[in-house]
């Protein structure tokens, strides 16, 4: 056989084996986050970015995309509008993978998110200002049953809000009115724009001494504010904790997905991230694929009792 024919036929089997692979990433990957900057959410996901870029030498960047206190689902839509491929990640509240293809928003329809793991649960808390005239829910309930109280939250369909409505159902108290904002802070109680805010404990931390907080949406008391009760301790019914993790499309390759997997994990353990979840009373942790799908299956029970609560 000809040295021409022997070249011939390895072109010829390499044309039939088809293109070699990328290995990825070989371009810039994406981090949405679906909320203003500065909570814990964006911080971490910038820790990622940040060591994701450093570990394979492609540009990584977070880009927020709130949706005007309507919750994180125009985020979402623009995660699942992009190609399947790894280069565009979704930093992602339960309520994206729990109900955000169940609200007729057709790009989310039917759903289109897989996790790539959970790695934080927020210190949400339902919080007043410090001069109320409530300092726990139970008084609150009392109030409430008076005087119109109005509530601040990150948006209606959201688990946080749900709760927290359920919460005043099973108390037998309405809120007088409520609204979605992008940002709930010290500002919005210091301004009146809202009696009572659901919201997560770093917020309102630069004014903790000046609030009340009168209970933690968490499965634990959080650390630093060790007086305040879990809402499990509560309404048992409500039982639930609010989480963030890392979501690709349903069709994103393997490959793809074990590598963001393993630097996100490396972060989120690293020293810097778990001390600040300490000063936050944030938890920060990593639960993999396998073991977040899992927690989204019970968050999708528990949000049964939640619909119970409220008629639906």
């Amino acid at each position: 056989m000809s040295r021409f024919t022997t070249a011939a036929l390895a072109a010829l089997a390499v044309g039939l084996a088809g293109p070699a692979l990328a290995e990825y990433p070989e371009g810039p990957v994406t981090f949405i986050v679906p909320w203003p900057p500065g909570d814990l959410e964006d911080v971490l996901t910038r820790m990622i970015a940040e060591d994701f870029q450093a570990e394979y030498g492609v540009p990584a960047a977070v880009v927020n995309r709130p949706g005007g206190g309507g919750g994180p689902f125009p985020g979402a839509v623009e995660v699942a509008t992009a190609p399947d491929d790894g280069y565009t990640i979704g930093s992602f509240v339960p309520a994206v993978p729990l109900i955000g293809h169940e609200i007729d928003i057709p790009e989310l329809t039917p759903a289109q998110f897989d996790p790539i793991g959970i790695f934080l649960t927020y210190p949400f808390v339902i919080a007043a200002s410090g001069d109320a005239p409530y300092s726990t829910m139970e008084e609150l309930a009392a109030y409430a049953a008076e005087n119109d109280v109005f509530l601040g939250h990150f948006g209606d369909v959201l688990t946080p809000t749900q709760v927290t409505k359920a919460l005043a159902a099973n108390m037998g108290f309405e809120w007088g009115g409520d609204a979605p904002f992008d940002s709930l802070d010290c500002n919005t109680l210091a301004s009146g724009d809202a009696d009572v805010i659901n919201t997560t404990l770093q917020l309102i931390l630069p004014c903790l001494d000046d609030v009340n907080v009168l209970v933690s949406i968490t499965g634990e008391r959080i650390s630093l504010v060790p007086d305040t009760p879990a809402i499990g301790e509560v309404d048992e019914s409500l039982n639930i904790s609010l989480w963030n993790g890392l979501f690709v499309g349903t069709d994103t390759p393997a490959e793809a997905r074990e590598a963001i997997a393993a630097v996100a994990q490396q972060t989120v353990m690293s020293e810097r991230a778990q001390a600040l979840a300490a000063e936050t009373g944030a938890l920060v942790y990593w639960l993999d694929a396998e073991e977040s799908a899992a927690v989204i299956e019970a968050d999708r029970e528990t949000l049964g009792a939640i619909s119970a609560a409220l008629g639906e």
